[in-house]
């Protein structure tokens, strides 16, 4: 199959790259805008007893007042508000209000801080595009508005609140993506140099990526209005790394395996025909490891990581495509000069270092194996001290953000829970008004719950079939305790309502907490589907039902070390109160699959050399030798790649960015290594069981000739390999 591929786009390049050209322009000038929804309420399924709530609210409260931005006043000498601050600020208010902005439905005054030097003024916008760009749009001439009233004046005017949020999140992913898009550029340049010294084999995957970048975004674009999913800021950063991390990675499993077959001789077109045969099924394993790992992430009960699912299976799929088309086209039709001015590459490097390392492997596998076992496992015991933070705001941009400063201050200038308050919902579930006579009391029991600051009856609706307990809890709403205390109230909510009725808990709180729920549910489901679907691939690529097993253990370990190192860094080493509630779901998916390519292209080198007739040990060690530069090549790219994460200012893609390179590097130069190949070694044949895919073709030419072992494929490639596997 991957020969017949390989034949096809290296006869007619000009044609395989006419076709992606017209492809790409076609489905770039058609494909839909992609949205983006900032709203974390939108990520849960209408099943959550927060959603319930939110939907019972706007039923029964349709012009309830809940402020999607804040104006926080303070005078600019920190000093307590005169009575001259107060009138400026009632004027701002009344003068915001008639100047009738897009989205905006109320402007009302704020209550001032119990200290005196703080007041607010609280904007209500239209609940139907919470989270959607026009609101931060929106947020933005509100800002420029609400700081010009205040000129000639002596107050300080901050706009924060969810809108602005989702305004400062806009800004600050526009500021990351630049960064990691230059970042990733920068690095996948210079290595590339420095790898092959050729300035066109350098260019010539950012070129092509591009193309493929282009038409990946546009197929996401249609699937996310297809499928109507959820759209977020944050996967387009994410995106940018996949692309190119991934698609240098096939382009250098690709390159090194062309480079050999010319350096065995191959006529130029042949040695890319021959290369595709090779390594194209060791891609297509990859890639499909990775996308239905991606794709694993549709069971999530999470909107956004259901979207961010099939969009990297798309981006990782396309990238596919042109790793086993697109790129054998261009470089067959550049041929040998690609690689100029450099002359290295028709000569076969000692690969020292590598065979050295493969002579290790081959002398003291278990030694080898339990050295990296016990590193993985060590770094694993991190794992323990986990803790998840829900503040996907904050998260998502630097706390010097205008908004992240407003939610900084107005903690500490109001009660913690103030900003974002809990409501208890109590309706009655016969239709009738309720006993007003009971509310007191109801009241009174939410009030006394662990964590609350305060609870009072706030509003009923005009049937009396439903009434607003608002809760004010005397923590921030993302945080744990905010969390536990939510939970604390539900309980109390649900066993004390009055007979007859049933009640229901909303707010931020609440949401984080199902959230949570949804998280935990995502680790049960999501995690042994991706694990079970990848050792499907491994045991069809492998034919064996004994290597999957092992694989899929070692790079549990993997992830295993890679979440502890990330604990241990950012919990423990900077003190962070915990990791982004998405990032373990997100980084089993990316270290498990992803880091599951190199395993795949080691045990299929290592399976090649075994065919050659070697034993298990000698075929580790060359294995190591030979596939060992193409690992750590691809490892180390991808790593920084994704390191370059980093970049963006914001503790979510700092902390991703941080875990998925260790994790990746752990994958190529641990995993892939050390602990696959000494395993194998150790578990000699069996490690193909019930199949003999290990096993040397012996074949007998002619009489009194000797038996050759060659691999499947060998003869087509018409080169005969000595036994000292000179194949780089």
């Amino acid at each position: 199959m991957f020969r017949r591929i390989g034949n096809t786009v290296v006869r007619h390049p000009v044609w395989t790259i006419v076709a992606w050209l017209i492809a790409a322009v076609a489905i770039v000038a058609t494909a839909p805008s992609l949205p983006s929804n900032s709203d974390e309420s939108s990520f849960l399924p209408k099943s959550y007893e927060s959603i319930k709530a939110a939907d019972l609210q706007q039923k029964a409260f349709p012009s309830a007042f809940t402020p999607s931005a804040i104006a926080l006043y303070q005078r600019t000498d920190g000093g307590t508000l005169t009575a001259a601050d107060k009138q400026d600020i009632a004027r701002i208010t009344t003068e915001l209000g008639e100047k009738h902005i897009d989205q905006v439905q109320k402007v009302v005054p704020g209550q001032p801080s119990k200290d005196g030097r703080y007041d607010l003024t609280l904007v209500q916008m239209d609940s139907k595009n919470a989270g959607q760009p026009k609101q931060a749009d929106a947020a933005k001439v509100m800002r420029d508005d609400v700081k010009a009233l205040a000129k000639g004046t002596h107050l300080d005017v901050k706009l924060g609140g969810s809108a602005a949020q989702a305004l400062d999140q806009q800004d600050s992913s526009k500021r990351g993506q630049a960064l990691i898009g230059i970042g990733t550029f920068v690095i996948i340049l210079v290595t590339l140099l420095i790898i092959f010294r050729a300035p066109i084999l350098a260019i010539l995957p950012l070129v092509l990526i591009g193309l493929v970048s282009a038409v990946a975004n546009g197929l996401i674009a249609y699937a996310t209005k297809l499928f109507d999913l959820q759209a977020n800021s944050s996967i387009s950063s994410i995106l940018i790394v996949v692309l190119f991390g991934v698609g240098t990675d096939y382009f250098l499993f690709l390159m090194f395996r062309y480079r050999e077959r010319l350096r065995a001789g191959d006529e130029p077109k042949q040695a890319m025909i021959n290369a595709v045969d090779r390594v194209g099924e060791a891609i297509a394993s990859a890639a499909g490891a990775v996308i239905i790992a991606f794709l694993a992430l549709v069971l999530s009960t999470l909107g956004f990581l259901k979207q961010m699912g099939p969009a990297l299976a798309i981006a990782v799929a396309a990238t596919l495509v042109a790793g086993l088309t697109l790129i054998p086209a261009v470089v067959s039709l550049i041929g040998p000069k690609v690689f100029w001015p450099s002359k290295s590459w028709q000569k076969e490097p000692e690969n020292a270092r590598f065979a050295a390392l493969g002579r290790s492997v081959q002398r003291r596998p278990a030694l080898t194996a339990a050295v990296s076992g016990l590193i993985l496992l060590v770094l694993s015991l991190g794992t323990l001290d986990f803790h998840a933070t829900f503040d996907l705001a904050s998260g998502s941009m630097p706390k010097t953000k205008e908004s992240m400063v407003v939610q900084d201050q107005m903690q500490k200038a109001y009660s913690a829970g103030a900003a974002a308050p809990t409501d208890v919902y109590l309706s009655s579930a016969d239709g009738k008004p309720l006993d007003k006579a009971a509310f007191a009391a109801y009241a009174q029991k939410l009030g006394a719950v662990d964590g609350v600051a305060a609870a009072r009856m706030t509003q009923l609706n005009k049937e009396g079939t439903t009434a607003d307990f608002t809760v004010t809890l005397k923590y921030e709403a993302s945080t744990d305790k905010a969390i536990d205390a939510v939970g604390r109230v539900r309980d109390v909510a649900h066993a004390n309502a009055p007979e007859g009725t049933e009640a229901v808990v909303g707010g931020m709180s609440s949401i984080f907490k199902d959230i949570n729920t949804a998280v935990n549910h995502d680790y049960r489901t999501v995690f042994p589907v991706a694990a079970l679907l990848i050792m499907v691939i491994l045991g069809l690529l492998l034919r064996s039902v004994v290597a999957p097993w092992y694989l899929i253990a070692s790079v549990g370990l993997g992830f295993g070390a890679t979440l502890g190192a990330t604990v241990w860094i950012f919990q423990e080493g900077q003190g962070h109160s915990g990791l982004m509630f998405m990032l373990p779901v997100i980084m089993y998916l990316f270290v498990v699959a992803i880091g599951t390519d190199y395993n795949i292209l080691m045990i299929a080198r290592l399976r090649e050399e075994a065919r050659e007739g070697r034993e298990p040990r000698e075929a580790a060690g060359m294995a190591l030798r030979h596939a060992g530069p193409t690992v750590a090549a691809a490892g180390f790219i991808l790593a920084a790649t994704f390191a370059t994460m980093m970049l963006a200012g914001n503790s979510l893609l700092t902390e991703m960015g941080f875990a998925v390179s260790f994790g990746i590097a752990v994958a190529a130069f641990v995993m892939a290594m050390f602990f696959t190949p000494s395993l194998t070694a150790l578990i000699g044949h069996a490690a193909w069981w019930p199949g003999h895919g290990d096993r040397a073709e012996v074949t007998v030419v002619g009489a009194g000739s000797s038996g050759s072992a060659s691999a499947p494929g060998a003869d087509r490639d018409s080169v005969t390999h000595d036994r000292a596997g000179r194949r780089n």
